[in-house]
């Protein structure tokens, strides 16, 4: 049984891609899941460069919004 609610057939107009509709307990628990995977895996491993790039952009875009407010 496909248990899948697609966004295009509730409005024709847009088209979207099917998303599975998973209860509350469902989701959270792949949530827990994932994030217990993501730790085991990425948490150990440095940030890259280009990440850290970014991080040091939205920190100065985050101070310049402050400074004009």
């Amino acid at each position: 049984m496909d248990q899948r609610l697609c966004d295009s057939e509730r409005r024709a107009d847009i088209e979207t891609s099917c998303q599975p509709n998973l209860p509350d307990d469902t989701r959270y628990r792949l949530g827990t899941a994932l994030r217990s995977i993501y730790e085991e895996t990425c948490d150990t491993q440095p940030i890259p460069d280009s990440q850290i790039d970014l991080l040091l952009r939205l920190r100065h875009k985050e101070r310049d919004r402050r400074r004009l407010d």
